[in-house]
């Protein structure tokens, strides 16, 4: 009695065995087992070591992601050193030609101003003082370059005309008048005198000026705008002296200057150019990689789990697959099956 019991458990228990699948790499192992009532020591009774079911179940696709890395390319900022040309300049010493010049006297004659008194009437006013802007003339020398003219005799020649009595002839009669007797004369083939103005050339000198520039200094007035105090008056009339100034001629010697040229060093700057280099900023491409994740359809082995009738068996002699698997000290995984 006590065999047969064992032997239906086992072939409940074979039948219960997890299904696994092709592709995975399924290794049997062989367990022993003592039943707690049986004193026997023996192999399991009725198990086939060569004996293999086929697997139920079915392949389905899963979806996974895949970790993939992902080359790009990055924009940075990378330092270099930029070659640049400064303009500079550069003294050089250069030999030129400059005048010099020597002093000379020679006569002039220079118009002059001479004081004079002249008696005039003049107002005199009552004064009151009241604020105003007022225009005055100030002022100033300058240096003008004034002509000066030298006389010289250059020879021409003058048309002049002298009268002088040239014999002309008449052609023709000319009725002269009659006589106490009547008689009538006539006159044939005449000369007469005519009076012309006969030209002649004569030479003569004739004096001209020769322009000469020298430098002089001449007032001139400048316009200012100064804050006075106006007066305001009453008028009356006085005898003053007023100075005037009167134009006179008078003989100066004028200091004229004879160029000569002499050598001398002068300062110049020569333009060079001068090589710097100054820190830029370039930008290039570097390449970096990221890490991405790409659906992948992976093809898995499903098993399909089936419910047996030895569920009643298993409550009518206490105990079932899951006591079996209590009983073996493992899991489902643990009956003969590592899914590697």
């Amino acid at each position: 009695m006590k065999s047969l019991i064992l032997a239906i458990t086992l072939v409940s228990l074979v039948i219960g065995l997890p299904t696994p699948a092709p592709e995975k790499s399924l290794q049997p192992i062989q367990r022993q087992k003592k039943h707690a009532d049986s004193g026997y020591g023996s192999d399991v009774v009725g198990y086939d070591p060569h004996h293999h079911e086929e697997p139920q179940g079915s392949w389905k696709k899963k979806l996974t992601w895949k970790e993939e890395w992902k080359q790009e390319w990055k924009t940075v900022k990378q330092e270099v050193w930029k070659k640049t040309w400064e303009q500079i300049k550069v003294p050089v010493w250069k030999e030129i030609k400059v005048p010099v010049w020597k002093e000379i006297k020679v006569p002039d004659w220079k118009i002059i101003q001479t004081p004079v008194w002249k008696e005039i009437k003049v107002p005199v006013w009552k004064e009151v003082k009241v604020p105003d802007w007022k225009v005055v003339q100030v002022p100033a020398w300058k240096e003008v370059q004034v002509p000066v003219w030298k006389e010289i005799q250059v020879p021409d020649w003058k048309k002049t005309y002298v009268p002088e009595w040239v014999k002309e002839y008449v052609p023709g009669s000319k009725q002269l008048g009659k006589d106490q007797n009547g008689w009538e004369y006539v006159a044939h083939d005449l000369w007469k005198k005519k009076l012309i103005w006969k030209p002649i050339w004569n030479k003569v000198w004739k004096t001209e000026k020769k322009q000469e520039w020298v430098t002089e200094k001449k007032q001139v007035w400048k316009e200012e705008k100064v804050q006075i105090w106006r007066t305001e008056k009453k008028q009356e009339w006085i005898t003053e002296k007023k100075q005037e100034w009167k134009e006179e001629k008078v003989q100066i010697w004028r200091t004229e200057k004879k160029e000569e040229w002499v050598t001398e060093k002068k300062l110049e700057y020569k333009t060079e150019w001068k090589e710097n280099k100054v820190p830029a900023w370039k930008e290039i491409q570097v390449p970096t990689w990221k890490k991405v994740y790409k659906p992948v359809w992976e093809k898995v082995w499903v098993e399909e789990h089936h419910d047996h009738h030895e569920h009643h068996d298993h409550h009518e002699y206490g105990g079932g697959y899951d006591d079996q698997q209590n009983n073996y000290g493992g899991s489902g995984d643990s009956y003969g099956y590592h899914k590697k």
